[in-house]
């Protein structure tokens, strides 16, 4: 097929947007990288820059001595977001596969419970006496697992609409019809043909089980079971108390500005390694059910 002079300029058009858009979601990370490595003292007199002109990897240096426990820390927090993960999302597909059905019984007051419970919720105070006196999960992985484990309506509401769009029930009722129960349907039509929107839901999940700092504030105190975001926000507050106490000590510089920027590039490195892998189930599940029809 050959291109008109007017898709041409387009197509050349596109690029250009695009590229720009690229380097401006790109600049910041590599920002975060190049002042991680600049040298303490360049970067307090010269400011950030993306070409440094003094290079020190003191910040990586001190990393590296704590690698242990950061590695301890790595660990606890992939194992709790993959099964977290896991979890949440059979979780929320279960609770989505029904509400997708027009003849669930009560379907309208189950509706409006996942609604209610997504604008309301019993507060703070009453979440942790909960986790804490009945569930007794304080200073266990548990405290790591158990509070983000609850699926998110606002994610059974998006994978409801995803299965009721994409999936049309004539093929559930053909399958009963079969024989198959309500488990092998689950199991043999749902999830597969709706794994765009589950991997798309536990991206959602596994990045807010990765960022989560707040449950290891509130539930844990034992350093050996540290998530690797509460490590490193640990660390963050001992660098500040540190440089402090080096002022008023005279003792040596700490690098705590290019320390604190290695630290959130380390947060977030294994996130954007992964990332590439599963872009494509990503945008499958965002765009499909917007294209079909």
């Amino acid at each position: 097929m050959v291109k008109s002079k007017q898709d041409k300029h387009f197509e050349i058009a596109a690029y250009i947007i695009l590229s720009i858009i690229m380097l401006v979601i790109f600049f910041p990370f590599l920002l975060l990288f190049m002042s991680s490595i600049t040298e303490e003292n360049s970067l307090l007199i010269n400011g950030y820059s993306i070409f440094p002109k003094e290079i020190s990897f003191a910040a990586y240096s001190y990393i590296w001595e704590s690698r242990a426990t950061i590695l301890r820390a790595y660990i606890t927090t992939i194992c709790v977001t993959a099964v977290g993960t896991v979890i949440n999302v059979l979780i929320t597909a279960m609770v989505a596969y029904p509400l997708s059905l027009d003849k669930l019984p009560g379907k309208k007051i189950f509706s409006f419970l996942i609604l209610f419970v997504m604008l309301f919720n019993g507060g703070m105070v009453p979440t942790y006496m909960i986790y804490t006196t009945v569930l007794h999960i304080k200073d266990t992985y548990f405290a790591l697992l158990v509070p983000n484990l609850l699926f998110s309506a606002f994610n059974a509401i998006i994978v409801k609409t995803y299965l009721k769009g994409n999936i049309p029930e004539a093929l559930y009722e053909s399958a009963r019809i079969d024989g198959a129960s309500e488990f092998k349907i689950f199991t043999n039509i749902v999830l597969p043909l709706g794994k765009s929107i589950f991997v798309t839901i536990g991206i959602f999940s596994g990045l807010a089980y990765w960022n989560d700092w707040m449950n290891g504030l509130y539930y844990v105190s034992d350093s050996s079971k540290y998530s690797i975001q509460q490590l490193l926000n640990v660390m963050v507050k001992n660098i500040q108390y540190l440089t402090q106490f080096g002022r008023s000590s005279g003792t040596g510089q700490i690098p705590s500005i290019s320390l604190r920027m290695a630290i959130a590039f380390v947060a977030m490195l294994p996130v954007l390694i992964l990332y590439p892998f599963l872009q494509k189930y990503f945008e499958e599940g965002i765009t499909l059910g917007a294209v079909k029809g």
